[in-house]
């Protein structure tokens, strides 16, 4: 007998353990979304792809120049399990949405919420969380090697959701693909997605198939399936650690109530005036529009060597800021922001600072006025920004000399600090005039004043 691996667990083992089940066992309290007849209790919205019945199967068809098709339930979901089969033509992106939504009020009726990727491309994102029509990939697979193999093109694939209160996890033909924490929706419909494909006659007449539909609503945690130890977790709970996070080492930089932590980068206490703290959000206000001549920048207590540091920001129009590292608030005793390393924040489209410096090394996610940022994890496509008035993601890895820049979950910029080529770029650079620029062993972080109102919370930090 073959021996079939699935992730860590070889299938026949995972079968024997109840880490996996299909839809013919059934098991006490599975309800069938499908009849294998018809779409009773379904309907379609938004595009015009067609969906009919066929051999017991939902078959969605591409159509030129409709929108993204949804397949919907008639009926909502907040807590539970879903399961179902899925096979699509090589070529076409689709998804499953889940906790979704359509109202007068959000465009128009447009369908939005948590989409379980569909994605047969080189890519691989299959099994991974997207943010229907708001704000995007909330859970790519950038860094999730498992899950990039889970998909198998050519072949009826198994998706599993689990979403109950927050937490939302994903298994794809046994393989866990997702972990996340999440709670803007927590109630919507179930939809079976049609992409659109433009006026691309080549593409019209494909198919996606859907199979084996069912979903349970009751005695879920009795049902939930085991997290994978090589599955991160996602948490977007504002200024919140999970246990997971615990084990692995975070904690808040700062405890979204407080000053504790932080002071000036020109004086040992907190500034007076210049930021605000409130419903759990650390802002600097707005000001003249220039660097540290409102509250001014402030800085952690503490000095930082080796870490990863991840937070959250909003930006409104025209914003410019930056999240500094390697700090030494001695080195800029005059006018400006202190001296360091920076991710910038910055509205690229409306910014004048996005077109200066050297091939756009002063847009967002970039290692400012050195680095151009670029989407690294996914070449060849834009930098992914949430928009204004989002909450946008950012990540720093530093490893001694080495260090990464992530903005939403895509790596835009990584370097080796200490080496010829960092200081040839800092030679041609406005820190030419700092010597030793960037290569402090260790320093403060620093949320920069650049007299924007620019917005931050979720500040967690890890040793490593």
């Amino acid at each position: 007998m073959k021996t079939y691996f699935l992730g860590r667990l070889p299938l026949i083992l995972a079968i024997s353990f109840g880490f996996i089940s299909f839809s013919g066992l059934g098991q006490e309290g599975w309800i069938s979304l499908f009849n294998g007849k018809d779409l009773q209790g379904w309907e379609r919205l938004n595009g015009d792809a067609e969906y009919l019945v066929r051999n017991g199967e939902i078959v969605g068809i591409t159509k030129v120049n409709t929108p993204n098709s949804f397949l919907c339930t008639r009926a909502r979901y907040a807590d539970f399990i879903l399961e179902l089969e899925v096979w699509g033509d090589a070529a076409l992106n689709s998804g499953i949405q889940f906790r979704s939504l359509s109202t007068p009020a959000f465009q128009n009726g447009r369908v939005h919420g948590y989409q379980a990727e569909i994605d047969p491309s080189p890519r691989a994102f299959s099994g991974g969380i997207y943010d229907e029509a708001k704000r995007g990939w909330i859970y790519p697979l950038t860094n999730h090697p498992e899950a990039n193999r889970a998909y198998r093109v050519g072949n009826w694939n198994q998706y599993r959701i689990e979403a109950i209160g927050p937490s939302i996890r994903i298994w794809l033909n046994g393989i866990h693909t997702a972990n996340l924490l999440d709670d803007q929706i927590l109630s919507g419909f179930i939809a079976l997605q049609v992409h659109s494909i433009g006026n691309q006659e080549f593409m019209a007449g494909r198919e996606i198939r859907w199979r084996n539909i069912r979903i349970k609503t009751t005695n879920l945690e009795s049902e939930r399936w085991k997290m994978a130890p090589y599955t991160p977790e996602e948490n977007y709970l504002p200024n919140s650690l999970t246990d997971y996070e615990r084990r692995k080492g975070w904690r808040l930089l700062w405890d979204g109530k407080t000053t504790s932590g932080w002071r000036s980068a020109r004086g040992p206490q907190f500034p007076e005036r210049g930021w605000e703290i409130k419903d759990g959000v650390l802002t600097v206000l707005e000001g003249s529009g220039g660097e540290a001549t409102n509250g001014g920048d402030i800085i952690t207590k503490e000095k930082f060597s080796h870490f990863e540091l991840k937070l959250e920001f909003q930006i409104t129009e025209g914003a410019n800021s930056g999240v500094k590292y390697f700090v030494d608030p001695e080195l800029n005793k005059g006018e400006g922001s202190s001296i360091g390393l920076e991710f910038q924040i910055l509205d690229d489209e409306r910014h004048p600072d996005a077109k200066l410096g050297v091939q756009g090394n002063r847009t967002l996610g970039s290692l400012y006025d050195l680095i151009p940022a670029e989407n690294l994890s996914v070449p060849g496509t834009a930098k992914v920004f949430r928009g204004i008035g989002e909450w946008n993601q950012v990540r720093i890895v530093v490893k001694g000399n080495h260090i990464q820049h992530w903005l939403n979950g895509f790596k835009v910029v990584e370097y080796e600090r200490n080496t010829p080529m960092f200081r040839a770029l800092v030679a041609y650079s406005k820190y030419k005039i700092w010597p030793g620029f960037g290569s402090l062993p260790e320093g403060h972080i620093l949320l920069q004043d650049h007299g924007n109102r620019v917005s931050y919370r979720s500040i967690k930090i890890r040793e490593l």
